[in-house]
Formats: C-alpha cells, sequence, structure tokens
C-alpha cells in the first residue's frame, strides 16, 4: 500500500519552490499560492488513500491548488475583479522557471535585506518561521510575523521578471549572506544557500555569476569537516587538516568555476571564487600561492570597491611583502573598517607576528567585544589566554 503522506512530503520536498512560484506568479498573491497549495495536500490526504496517487504528483497539486484560489476569490467580494481576469486561464503548469520567478520574488528590492533573507529561506527553501527564527536567534512569533509583512508586501509587486540581470546581484548577495549566517553556526542555513546556489546555477546557465557563486559555496563546503575540532571550537584555514577536506567537491567546484570563467564575463563571485580555489590547491597553508591570490584580490577591487576586499588583499601582502608592509596596508582602512571584527583579528595577528604583543592583545581584545558568533568568540578567547601564559 502506498503511504500518502511519505508521497507528499517527496513531493514538497523536490517541488514546493516550482508549484509556489508558479501559482504566486499567475495569482500576483504569494501568501494566497502557498494557503491554496496547503489547502490541495489536505486534499490530496483525503482523496488519495481512496482513489490512488496520480501519475503527476506535482500537476495535480498545482491544479487542485488553483482551482481552490479560484473558489476563495469567488466567497471574497475583494476578489471578484481578480477572479474575472483569472477563471477563464489554465492552471499553470510546473517548470523550473517558477523556482526562478519565485527566487527573485522574494529578492524584490521593495522588501529590506532580513526580509528578503527570511523570505528566500521560507518561500524557496522551505524552511520554517520556528527554523528561520533559531537560526536568527529570533522568537518564532517574531519571525512569523515578519514573513506576513513581507508576504503582505509583494501582493503590490509583478511576480514577472523582466529583466533578470538587473536584479540578479540582488538575488546572489542574499544567498550569500545565508551561506554566511549558517556556515559557523546553523549548518543547515549554510546547506540551504548551497543547494539555493547550484539551483540558480542549473536555471542560468548563460549567467557566470550563480556559477562563480556555487563554486565558491562548494569550495567553503569542502573544508567543513575541518573547520571545527572534536570539542566544537573554530580551525582557521592556516591550521586545518587538509586531509579532511572534500577533494570530490572541490573538483566539482573547480570544473564550475572552469566553465564560467570561459564565458569570459568576470564577476565578483567568479574572482572569490578563484581566491578559494587558490587555497584549494594549496598543499600546504605556507605553499599557497600568495601572489595569485594578491592579483584576484586587485581585480575583486576594480569590480567591487570595498575596505573588505583591501583588508584581504593585505592578508596576502603579508605573506610576499612581509607583516610591516600590511599593517601599514590594514592601518590604512581604520576609518572605514574600525567598528570591523575581522579588521581588528587581522591587526592582532600582524602585532603578533612583528612581536608587539601588547599591542596584539588590545586588537584581540576589541575583535572579541565585536564578535558576532560563538565560534569566533571562543577562538578568540583562546588567543587572549595565551597573552597570560
Amino acid at each position: 500500500m502506498i503511504d500518502v503522506r511519505a508521497v507528499l512530503d517527496e513531493a514538497w520536498r523536490r517541488h514546493a519552490a516550482t508549484m509556489l512560484g508558479g501559482l504566486a506568479r499567475r495569482l500576483g498573491d504569494l501568501d494566497r499560492a502557498e494557503e491554496s497549495l496547503q489547502e490541495a495536500v489536505a486534499e490530496a490526504l483525503r482523496r488519495w488513500p481512496d482513489e490512488g496517487v496520480p501519475d503527476n504528483v506535482a500537476g495535480w497539486l498545482v491544479t487542485t491548488a488553483w482551482h481552490k484560489a479560484l473558489d476563495r476569490l469567488r466567497r471574497e467580494a475583494t476578489g471578484r475583479e481578480k477572479l474575472r481576469l483569472l477563471s477563464a486561464a489554465p492552471p499553470p503548469t510546473v517548470t523550473g522557471d517558477d523556482r526562478l520567478v519565485l527566487i527573485f520574488a522574494c529578492c524584490h528590492p521593495s522588501l529590506p535585506e532580513a526580509a528578503q533573507m527570511a523570505l528566500t529561506l521560507h518561500a524557496v527553501a522551505g524552511l520554517s518561521a520556528e527554523t528561520i527564527g533559531a537560526a536568527f536567534l529570533l522568537p518564532t512569533a517574531t519571525m512569523a510575523q515578519r514573513l506576513v509583512r513581507a508576504k503582505r508586501r509583494l501582493r503590490r509587486v509583478s511576480f514577472e521578471i523582466i529583466d533578470p540581470a538587473a536584479r540578479l546581484p540582488a538575488v546572489l548577495g542574499i544567498i550569500y549572506l545565508i551561506y554566511n549566517e549558517g556556515h559557523l553556526g546553523e549548518r543547515s542555513l549554510a546547506r540551504e544557500a548551497l543547494d539555493l546556489a547550484r539551483q540558480l546555477a542549473d536555471l542560468l546557465p548563460y549567467e557566470p555569476e550563480p556559477a562563480g557563486l556555487a563554486a565558491l559555496l562548494e569550495l567553503h563546503e569542502s573544508r567543513s569537516r575541518a573547520r571545527l575540532d572534536a570539542d566544537g571550537r573554530l580551525i582557521l584555514l592556516a591550521d586545518q587538516d587538509r586531509a579532511l577536506w572534500d577533494r570530490a567537491l572541490i573538483r566539482d567546484a573547480l570544473g564550475r568555476l572552469t566553465r564560467a570563467t570561459a564565458q569570459n564575463r568576470h564577476g565578483p563571485f567568479q574572482l572569490e571564487a578563484a581566491i578559494a580555489a587558490t587555497h584549494a590547491l594549496a598543499r600546504s597553508y605556507a605553499e599557497t600561492d600568495w601572489p595569485a591570490v594578491r592579483r584576484r584580490y586587485d581585480d575583486l577591487a576594480i569590480l567591487r570597491p570595498s575596505p573588505v576586499v583591501l583588508l584581504g588583499r593585505a592578508v596576502a601582502t603579508s605573506f610576499i611583502d612581509g607583516p610591516a608592509i600590511a599593517l601599514s596596508e590594514v592601518d590604512a582602512l581604520a576609518d572605514r573598517l574600525g567598528n570591523y571584527r575581522h579588521w581588528h583579528a587581522t591587526r592582532a595577528d600582524l602585532l603578533t607576528r612583528l612581536g608587539r604583543h601588547e599591542e596584539s592583545r588590545a586588537a584581540t581584545h576589541r575583535a572579541l567585544a565585536l564578535a558576532t558568533n560563538n565560534a569566533e568568540r571562543e577562538l578568540l578567547t583562546r588567543r587572549l589566554a595565551r597573552f597570560t601564559t
């Protein structure tokens, strides 16, 4: 006997974003699309045990959800005009393009960044308000309200993507932020971000930057087993056991990056992936091709002028020209990065290498005060302990 609930769970896991995207695009309302699809799932639980599971599960759910949405519009006075426009149209079909529609809708510029992240995780990745709230250290009720507000705001915008290239940088940036939020904490966020990046790369094969982002996240993920020790303490790149790195994932990322760069339309994520690839190919931290890393940062600074990029470049400089020259480059960024924890941590490392331990301790204290996750705080606390031994 077929387990109907298991079939529905599998269909939801594989097709939820596509189904929601198609319905939201046609209805112009993500909240209504979500409600009608949930009603369709409930209908399937009632009918399929007796009628059997249809051959096209996702198609059945979308068609049923479409009719549920039209029924709801018939009961609402405010929905009669929309019903007139929609009732003659056929139900939406399930296509990969609708997943793309949903991703871009969740990153609509009318939404604040925090809402874009939450809505992408909820609608595209299928995470609950409770799970997302826990990842961002917010009560479930607060996150649920944030999602309600975001979906309400989307009712006033079009779900049609007229110019994907114009919104693509924002979409990629949100996926990257989600990954960064999770790679040292809530690991499920990191995995969802990687999956989203891969989906976007597959849906937009003619755009090299999604492939660049997917390659970058794959390279970061390849080091995940080496990033924490047995006690859950953070291990920096220089001290990681490279035998624990996932070489198959690295090969996949390098292939993806090669295909992206072959399009000869270089972007920031491709360059960041190239930097990560240089580290992945080095047999040890000491044998890293630092001149190549610095050249990539120089290219990145042209495409994405940023003091954070210059900070990364300074780290490469420290292994080429020495920590003293690198420290002068870092100190030149003080006005722009004085409240950035990695600026203080980088200064502390350079000061230690120069034997200026009291200054290094002060910089480490400041980095600790600005740290935003427990893994970083624990690492910086360990570093401070060394100054007293």
